[in-house]
């Protein structure tokens, strides 16, 4: 057994989901070989990440120190029942306004660290046997249709091959409960998961590139459709692969 098969099936191993002889052949491999075992190690700490209980967010500490600061301060001078009904309600709407606009700051950082977590999940489980491509073909002229019927937009499709970024084809896959295109690209023996995800009245967002246990992922948005590039290669190399891939777009 090579490197490939055992990164391969190790995805199943760690689910239980091998038969005792491919479980005994992939631990034969791991044992004997650093990289892969570093890659399990990896693959393990991912699923633990995964757990509900870490998935939690907890408010940082200053928060409430944050939103106290925003409330008016206390009048020094004795004021009329009026005047004091007047400044309560004044600075009851402004600290629901600052706690809502820090409520929405917090809860957009946990959702972007949750979907973070859900594409480089997708990621890994394409990469275990027959969990890869649906539609087989390098011709986008191919891919991008079978996907009609299927989604509600037609994810962007890109032949990157001459550039150095293989099309393999597509598939459909999920990302926060919803169906999105995944098209796969391969660079050199690494594999490059596109997943598209239809975002009506979206605009232009500019790309961002953060990274999870080992994996580089690209995010952006264009005309209506948000975009996570993940793969194992290195961030500039996948940075080359977003560019050009937005470049053949314009094209």
């Amino acid at each position: 057994m090579n490197c490939d098969e055992a990164s391969v099936l190790m995805h199943a191993l760690i689910d239980g989901e091998l038969d005792a002889g491919h479980a005994r052949e992939v631990e034969a491999h791991i044992v004997g070989c650093l990289d892969c075992a570093a890659r399990l190690r990896e693959f393990q700490d991912l699923r633990k990440l995964m757990t509900p209980a870490n998935l939690r967010y907890a408010a940082a500490a200053s928060l409430r120190a944050r939103i106290e600061g925003k409330l008016p301060a206390p009048a020094t001078a004795a004021t009329s029942r009026r005047s004091v009904i007047k400044g309560f309600a004044f600075g009851a709407g402004a600290s629901a306004l600052a706690a809502s606009g820090l409520l929405l700051m917090v809860m957009r950082g946990d959702e972007q660290k949750r979907i973070l977590v859900e594409v480089v999940s997708a990621h890994l489980r394409s990469l275990q046997a027959q969990h890869l491509i649906d539609v087989q073909s390098s011709d986008q002229h191919t891919v991008k249709p079978w996907f009609n019927g299927r989604l509600d937009a037609a994810p962007p499709v890109a032949d990157l091959t001459a550039q150095g970024f293989t099309l393999l084809g597509g598939r459909l896959d999920y990302v926060d409960a919803k169906p999105v295109a995944a098209i796969v690209y391969r660079r050199r023996v690494h594999i490059i998961n596109l997943f598209c995800a239809p975002a009506p009245g979206s605009g232009h967002r500019g790309a961002v590139m953060e990274s999870l246990q080992g994996f580089n992922v690209r995010r952006w948005s264009e005309n209506g459709i948000n975009l996570w590039a993940v793969s194992d290669i290195n961030a500039d190399e996948l940075t080359e692969f977003g560019e050009k891939f937005e470049l053949a777009l314009k094209q």
